[in-house]
């Protein structure tokens, strides 16, 4: 298991599951779960999400790879969707395996601020009036900044 990249819906509990399995040696399976947000107004219609491709799947690989070796896991499952998608929908799904649980939730949370912060990845929020790119947020990078130089 590794990265996809996917416009297609994917079924949580499948995915959870037959990641677990693969890893039956681990001590700690961490799954986490992006879902669209709707807006504070409640107004948001879809975010589109675009991608190169090619270019997105080797720099989520590379993120997942680094994990996979900082961490020292059994392994890491990254899932990304692109396309229309609707509030409360799955976004995307990091998995990770590790002997402990310690390193398991760093690896997920590592996964998941790379991906915030710097995989090739564009949204634009939609709602009935207009739309706008959603733009960098400070905390994202805050977040990320914990990562760097520390080993």
């Amino acid at each position: 298991m590794g990265t996809r990249i996917q416009a297609d819906a994917f079924d949580l509990g499948a995915e959870a599951n037959a990641f677990a399995a693969a890893h039956p040696g681990a001590g700690a399976v961490v799954t986490f779960t992006g879902l669209v947000r709707d807006l504070a107004s409640g107004d948001l219609q879809a975010m589109e999400i675009e991608h190169y491709p090619g270019m997105t799947e080797k720099a989520v690989e590379a993120y997942r790879a680094e994990a996979v070796a900082r961490f020292d896991l059994a392994g890491a499952w990254v899932i990304h969707r692109y396309g229309p998608l609707k509030p409360h929908e799955p976004i995307m799904m990091v998995a990770t395996a590790a002997r402990h649980r310690a390193d398991a939730f760093a690896a997920a949370e590592y996964l998941m601020d790379w991906l915030k912060s710097r995989a090739p990845f564009w949204k634009k929020e939609i709602t009935a009036r207009d739309s706008a790119w959603v733009e960098a947020r400070a905390a994202d990078e805050d977040a990320l900044a914990r990562w760097q130089g520390a080993d």
